[in-house]
């Protein structure tokens, strides 16, 4: 797995006014969830490029004021209009105790399904796994090349040494779905549940009215 440095300063005051400024400035407030106490800090924006705009997963050297911190990415907030980054929280490592981290699923090959006319559906970008920082892979790799249509791949298929997968066994990651269910999209869906509501309230309409009840 892939390194990335990230550098910062400790953070001397907290909450909502000291965030604000935080952000005001360019910068990202975050913090370490480590082994014996939570260190807060903050780090310019730009720093988390490579980190967050990626489809590989990365181990993380934090260098906040000459002391080191080696962490993988645990979470991230962001801003629902402009999609600023608000906050970021990291998981201190260690060589020798596990981690759960998630890591990108990458799919390769040609689908004999898809070449016959279906379309891919990923379930799951992103899988839960354990195990130590050094054996973490950069992503999860999934072959279709021998996937037909209604064929898939679940969590119980997919096997990395030295990793344990933490998701259900049982729950897809991707399919190969019939090009007729796999292009009806979300916009056809909510016609048809306009138009049955449409037909519901025109035969609601038609219906002879109910006689009064007897006093």
């Amino acid at each position: 797995m892939k390194t990335i440095e990230i550098k910062g300063s400790f953070r001397t005051e907290l909450g909502k006014k000291s965030s604000k400024e935080i952000r005001k400035a360019g910068s990202v407030p975050c913090v370490i969830y480590g082994k014996e106490e939570n260190i807060h800090f903050h780090a310019p924006e730009l720093s988390f490029k490579n980190l967050v705009y990626t489809h590989e997963a990365h181990l993380v050297d934090l260098n906040l004021e000459n002391k080191q911190y080696k962490a993988v990415l645990k979470d991230i907030q962001f801003h629902p209009v402009s999609d600023k980054i608000l906050h970021v929280d990291f998981v201190e490592v260690f060589d020798d105790k596990p981690v759960t981290i998630s890591v990108p699923v990458k799919v390769h090959g040609d689908s004999v399904g898809v070449i016959a006319g279906g379309k891919l559906s990923i379930k799951r970008r992103t899988l839960k796994v354990k195990g130590l920082p050094k054996d973490f892979p950069e992503f999860i790799p999934v072959d279709i090349t021998d996937l037909k249509i209604h064929e898939g791949v679940k969590v119980m298929d997919l096997a990395m040494d030295k990793i344990e997968f933490l998701d259900m066994k049982k729950s897809m990651v991707l399919t190969i779905a019939t090009s007729r269910v796999a292009a009806k999209s979300e916009e056809e869906l909510a016609a048809e549940a306009a138009t049955e509501a449409t037909n519901a309230a025109a035969h609601a309409a038609a219906a002879p009215p109910e006689a009064p009840a007897a006093e």
